[in-house]
């Protein structure tokens, strides 16, 4: 049976006279990845101070198995570890170092659990160097060893791969993925690199404007219908391409310098070069890909958002 690590229950957050979160509800599972995206200005990171109690709640309530961060906020919040900034070091302490100087803050750490995170995070062949002399993923990797260090049931990361080169992101990604299956932890990932998202969460909540406009598994995001397909072509004229495209088939094609983007059934690819051709129109290149949750994502907040 799946446990509820964390459950929103209509959390709302009023500034003044502005509603800034308006009644979001949605539960987290025990050792799922969970992604928490949306445009700029969407309500994510207030979402996310109300859940570690760093900002007051308006109405509504968040529960940590089971205990209300209004109502018991001692028990529920000692179920969390969280990185809502970069994480802080200090630079002149060795990575150890580091973690021994937080472990006094919590009670009951010892030094074997200490090795224990150090091992989690894959950071044992320079945890006796200065965190001064780490890259930004190495200290992204202790910020994260950190807020496990008291045995959390729950890890919230507030773009956790921000800064970070590609390498760097695929090591943060292995951990997190490592952390959901192997500790159980529910991980909550706030994060704008929506590639990224898709490879890391099993599951994802849209945010806009302050409301969940949609929950969804990674895996059902691109298999809505499994025929529909991202379609580029480079073609010439283009004018009249995107008119055959509209007037035969309905599609509105996104002009992108000489090339056509539109979604379409995958059947439909090979009437559209045919009709084309037929119209003498000359096509230079065609690609074909996947709906991914970028498409989605778009989808639901449209285009060209502004926050």
């Amino acid at each position: 049976m799946t446990e509820v690590a964390m459950e929103l229950i209509d959390l709302k957050k009023t500034i003044g006279k502005k509603e800034i979160i308006k009644g979001l509800s949605f539960r987290i599972n025990r050792g799922e990845v969970f992604g928490f995206i949306g445009p700029n200005g969407a309500g994510k990171t207030t979402t996310i101070r109300m859940m570690v109690g760093l900002m007051s709640i308006t109405d509504g309530d968040v529960r940590i198995l089971g205990n209300s961060i209004k109502q018991n906020f001692k028990n529920a919040i000692r179920e969390v570890g969280a990185i809502v900034e970069n994480p802080e070091m200090y630079p002149f302490m060795t990575g150890r170092q580091n973690l021994s100087h937080f472990a006094r803050m919590i009670p009951g750490v010892e030094k074997e659990r200490i090795n224990e995170v150090i091992a989690v995070v894959g950071l044992e062949k320079v945890i006796n160097q200065k965190a001064g002399k780490y890259s930004l993923g190495m200290r992204q990797r202790l910020g994260i060893a950190q807020a496990l260090l008291h045995k959390p049931s729950i890890l919230i990361l507030d773009e956790p791969t921000n800064g970070l080169d590609p390498a760097g992101i695929r090591e943060i990604r292995h951990y997190i993925r490592k952390l959901a299956t192997e500790e159980n932890v529910a991980v909550i990932i706030s994060s704008h690199l929506l590639s990224e998202i898709e490879l890391m969460c099993d599951r994802i909540g849209i945010i806009k404007n302050g409301e969940l406009i949609a929950t969804q598994l990674v895996n059902d995001t691109t298999t809505d219908n499994v025929n529909l397909r991202q379609v580029t072509l480079e073609v010439t004229p283009i004018n009249q391409a995107i008119e055959l495209l509209k007037i035969n088939y309905e599609i509105d094609a996104i002009q992108e310098g000489n090339q056509l983007i539109f979604q379409s059934e995958k059947e439909t690819i090979p009437n559209v070069i045919n009709t084309f051709v037929k119209h003498e129109i000359a096509v230079y290149q065609v690609g074909v890909s996947k709906a991914t949750l970028e498409d989605k994502f778009f989808d639901l907040i449209g285009e060209n958002t502004i926050e």
